[in-house]
């Protein structure tokens, strides 16, 4: 890219919005998968649920897509190998300095062609003319903020949350950058009723709106680790003490 020049693609320091993922009207029904809510930050092993030509998520440059509205659009080849990154990180594919597909010179051609060794994929044109290359997109995938769902987290923790109403403990790997709101969100496959308990830590009621390390609970999973001691051994712990109110569901 000429300096002074914008890339094409969104860079690091523009804000996206993300949105949930839309289909095209030619996309049967049965092949829209079930809605979801989107979170500001997701982690490697939410990226990794995502595996399949059905619900592909992959990330790249920190930043989180969803795929499987362009895969249900499209019928050929070329999907295979994005269906076979689905779940994992394909920032290898691309330049970091203009977010555009990696190149090389064939060398039986001697021309500049994009990189793909995993093979071809959507939207990359053919090494020759080809009568079935298909030019009617406006913006190749990788441009497309329509896919943008949310930011991958530069680290994660462990949190355990214990129900003194139950006694049930349930540790969770959870974005450094969460709100305890937030993470509360990630518990309630755990406890639905999540809403109606109060946070505490050490006696102290949680801000709900500030993430662990802001309400004292620093990260040291790196000093354990430089230290030789296990992480897992001292993960801190938010104790639910129940409302009585079930309205919050």
């Amino acid at each position: 890219v000429a300096e002074g020049s914008t890339p094409r693609m969104v860079g690091p320091a523009q804000n996206l919005e993300a949105k949930p993922p839309t289909f095209a009207a030619s996309v049967r029904k049965g092949d829209v998968p079930k809605e979801y809510t989107l979170k500001r930050y997701y982690t490697s092993a939410d990226i990794a649920k995502h595996n399949s030509s059905h619900d592909c998520w992959v990330s790249y440059f920190g930043r989180v897509y969803d795929l499987t509205p362009l895969l249900a659009e499209y019928e050929g080849p070329l999907a295979q190998p994005i269906i076979d990154a689905a779940g994992s990180d394909i920032s290898h594919w691309f330049n970091e300095s203009d977010g555009q597909p990696k190149t090389h010179i064939d060398p039986a051609t001697g021309l500049e062609e994009i990189y793909c060794p995993w093979g071809r994929y959507i939207h990359v044109p053919p090494q020759g003319p080809e009568s079935n290359w298909a030019t009617n997109f406006e913006t190749p995938w990788w441009e497309d903020t329509r896919y943008y769902i949310g930011r991958a987290t530069k680290r994660t923790r462990k949190v355990t949350m214990v129900n003194l109403l139950t006694k049930q403990k349930n540790t969770l790997e959870v974005p450094v950058e969460e709100t305890v709101a937030e993470i509360r969100e990630r518990y309630m496959v755990h406890n639905a009723h999540a809403g109606s308990y109060t946070w505490k830590r050490l006696g102290k009621v949680l801000n709900m709106e500030k993430n662990l390390e802001e309400n004292g609970m620093k990260d040291e999973t790196e000093e354990f680790i430089r230290l030789g001691i296990d992480p897992d051994d001292h993960i801190p712990v938010i104790h639910l003490y129940f409302d009585d109110d079930l309205t919050e569901a």
